[in-house]
Order: structure tokens, then C-alpha cells, then sequence
């Protein structure tokens, strides 16, 4: 699926997240009274800070925005938008390498093989003498 980076498009939305996605035009997009608005396979803008020899620096990463679903097209309430600007060439390149395998990914599956287990008495005990231990610390401590 190709793309004119001028579609490409970076969304602030109102609890601070930021996406960049495709803009369908046309009659891809809905309706321009419509109160919602259609991001095609939108990848959140994550902000890792990493320090250097040169001091902090932002690693940025692109993750699927909404990981526990196939769909490519998402639709969101425009008053959630804050700003829509245009993504600059390089975030655009970053984009598009990430979205064109979009669906190539695997969609993460919550594993339940770990079961619950009930503690033994004497594992129960050694537990309930520990927190005592640190319950007895804390009592020794004046404060002021």
C-alpha cells in the first residue's frame, strides 16, 4: 500500500499521545460533519530518553497503536485531536518501513500458562517472620 508522504500526518491528541498515521482523503475519509475521523494504520510515537556520552538524547519508537486488533482503519472522535501537523521526510520514511509490515507483526497474546499456587505453611511462615522483620524497623524509626 503506498502513500504520498504528504498524507502521512503526526496527531496530538488531548491525553498527550502522539500518532502518526495515514489521512484517508476522499471518500475513504468520512464525512466532514461527521463528529469522528478514520487513521489509517496509526503507530504511536514513543519517547525513550537514553543517555549518552553527549548527555540525554530521545530514542523515538514506532509501536502499533491499537496492538489487540487486526484492523488497519480506526476510527477516533475528533474532539480527542488537539493538532494534526504534516510528519517531516525522515518520520515519514520511519513510517512507512514500520506500517508496510503493519499486519506482519503478530497481534500480542496474552499467555496464561503461569498458574496460581498456593504457598506451603512453613513458606507462609518464613513470609509472615519477614514482614514482621521489616514491620518491627519501621516501628523503631521516630519521626518528627
Amino acid at each position: 500500500m503506498h502513500h504520498p508522504t504528504e498524507n502521512i500526518k503526526i496527531i496530538k491528541l488531548l491525553n498527550g499521545e502522539d500518532i502518526v498515521c495515514v489521512l484517508p482523503i476522499g471518500d475513504k475519509q468520512l464525512p466532514t460533519e461527521s463528529k469522528l475521523m478514520r487513521l489509517e494504520r496509526p503507530l504511536l510515537i514513543k519517547y525513550v530518553p537514553q543517555m549518552t556520552m553527549a548527555g540525554f538524547k530521545d530514542y523515538i519508537a514506532l509501536i502499533k497503536w491499537c496492538s489487540y486488533t487486526p484492523d488497519q482503519v480506526i476510527t477516533i472522535p475528533k474532539d480527542k485531536i488537539i493538532t494534526i501537523t504534516s510528519a517531516t521526510v525522515e518520520m515519514a520514511s520511519s513510517y512507512m518501513t514500520i506500517a508496510n509490515a503493519y499486519n506482519e507483526k503478530p497481534v500480542p497474546i496474552r499467555n496464561n500458562k503461569y498458574k496460581r499456587q498456593a504457598l506451603t505453611d512453613d513458606e507462609n511462615e518464613k513470609l509472615n517472620e519477614i514482614f514482621d522483620e521489616i514491620d518491627d524497623e519501621d516501628t523503631d524509626k521516630t519521626i518528627h
